[in-house]
């Protein structure tokens, strides 16, 4: 076999391999059906309420944090922090900021809070750039997939 042939056959093998130890390890990044970090930080401290009001993510500050559900969520301003308790389903990611098309596939995975899409007025998270580039292009079909699959996912992340 020409090895260039054996490389296209493991590639998929290997990312597969990758993808599943990233889903299986994401119990350690949940608490509740909430993606946070150490000391229950939601979705690595950024401040959720930035993306629908500067376009971008904003790391939050110590200073601007609040706790809503057992989960700290952080904030670039007092502003914002306002905005987040006087109504915070309008501003918590779907799959509780877990990926947006890890959901799809019916799995669980981490998120980077800079790999993210606003669409019909919802945040949606990704594992990476890469992967939001696999998912914007069937954004509404994977949205109807994660939908479906995102209420025995969330049973799934509460109890491990």
């Amino acid at each position: 076999m020409h090895l260039n042939t054996k490389h296209n056959l493991l590639k998929p093998l290997f990312m597969a391999l990758t993808a599943i130890i990233f889903f299986l390890s994401a119990s350690a990044f949940a608490k509740g059906d909430i993606f946070v970090t150490g000391q229950s930080v939601a979705i690595r401290g950024y401040d959720p309420v930035a993306y629908f009001v500067s376009s971008e993510a904003q790391e939050g500050k110590k200073e601007f944090s609040h706790v809503h559900a057992g989960n700290t969520w952080r904030f670039a301003s007092a502003a914002n922090k306002s905005a987040f308790i006087a109504n915070p389903i309008a501003y918590i990611p779907q799959y509780g900021g877990h990926c947006a098309y890890a959901a799809s596939k019916n799995s669980i995975a981490p998120t980077d809070p800079k790999a993210w899409t606003i669409r019909d007025n919802k945040l949606y998270l990704n594992f990476s750039l890469s992967v939001r580039s696999r998912w914007l292009p069937n954004a509404a079909k994977n949205i109807v997939k994660a939908d479906s699959n995102w209420p025995a996912l969330a049973k799934k992340v509460k109890t491990r």
